[in-house]
């Protein structure tokens, strides 16, 4: 998966994700206001406060959302489930943007039934 964060400096998460599929993987509508899944072998707990920097699919701009640490798959998780954080978008200008931008992107993929990160 090309979803591979990198960590540019403590407490800040550059995520780029190039394909739709791995997008659609990751992304999180059931959660209010919006989130992705960031695959992660670094210990979180709920509740901590992470800063990503998102580059989706072809666009160069890199989109800056807050938000807190709202689901965690485990190293060894059963199943086979990349490990990782699940990253709610705060509720501000940034992390509405953010969810609009991912919605567009994935438009009528969201009612699909294929498998993501999360469920």
């Amino acid at each position: 998966m090309s979803s591979i964060p990198n960590m540019a400096r403590p407490g800040v998460l550059s995520l780029a994700i190039k394909e739709k599929s791995a997008l659609f993987a990751a992304y999180m509508p059931f959660i209010k206001g919006g989130g992705l899944f960031i695959p992660s072998t670094r210990s979180y707990q709920l509740g901590d406060e992470v800063f990503m920097l998102l580059t989706l699919l072809e666009d160069p701009n890199k989109i800056p959302v807050a938000g807190k640490v709202v689901w965690i798959t485990p190293v060894g998780c059963h199943g086979g489930k990349t490990p990782g954080i699940g990253v709610q978008f705060d509720d501000n200008e940034n992390g509405v943007a953010a969810r609009n931008r991912i919605e567009g992107l994935l438009g009528g993929a969201l009612k699909a039934a294929r498998p993501t990160h999360t469920i």
